[in-house]
């Protein structure tokens, strides 16, 4: 696995693939992020919106990536955008549910008091739900960072001519064993470094927390 490892890098076809994921997978965790966030505060925060995404967002939970996949492809072809779509789809479900657990699980008595000082919408979401949210939330980003990766997997195996699932696909029917092991591997290191990256990011938004304070 090493000596392949090195070849990889040597003739620079393992960072090409790394420079075709990881743009995928960025803006995929952007774009899927933001929107399972702003979807979780929706419904989240009254019953109307509930009505309206909820059940919507609970089938899409429901469906498997396969599913998906030769959807999007027909959808939007064979480029880059079903791939990124499908890594959006990936990391907004469990953002989505992590933050409308945690806007729902938000003391209903403190909500009225915000309302009653006359608190409008914005300042209520800011001011209250976020922070109280935000521990749940980044539970959701790691949780979505991680699904996010599988779902970068499974579009780059069906419909790509690049990135670290295309060099994996290409290993599998040529019987390369250790240029499969190399992009597990790769795959396993950018999972455990995106998880650090947000267990950071934790530390820091959540330092105000006796329990954060304690694990640090």
């Amino acid at each position: 696995m090493l000596a392949a490892a090195g070849t990889l890098i040597a003739d620079g076809e393992l960072t090409a693939a790394l420079a075709a994921s990881l743009p995928r997978a960025t803006i995929g965790t952007v774009a899927g992020a933001a929107t399972g966030i702003l979807l979780g505060f929706v419904a989240g925060s009254s019953r109307l919106g509930s009505d309206i995404v909820d059940r919507p967002m609970q089938m899409v939970r429901a469906v498997p990536f396969t599913a998906l996949t030769p959807l999007f492809i027909l959808w939007f072809g064979i480029g880059e955008l079903p791939k990124i779509a499908l890594v959006a789809v990936g990391t907004a479900v469990p953002l989505y549910l992590n933050t409308y657990a945690g806007i729902r699980g938000v003391d209903r008595h403190l909500v009225e008091v915000m309302r009653v000082l006359d608190a409008g919408r914005l300042m209520l979401w800011r001011k209250l739900l976020l922070p109280a949210a935000l521990p749940q939330i980044l539970t959701g980003l790691r949780f979505g960072l991680g699904i996010g990766w599988i779902a970068l997997i499974v579009a780059e195996t069906v419909a790509a001519s690049s990135g670290i699932g295309f060099l994996l696909t290409t290993a599998r029917q040529y019987s390369r064993t250790d240029v499969v092991i190399v992009c597990i591997v790769v795959y396993a290191l950018l999972g455990v470094l995106t998880d650090l990256l947000v267990r950071l990011l934790e530390a820091r938004l959540l330092s105000w927390r006796p329990a954060a304070a304690a694990a640090d």
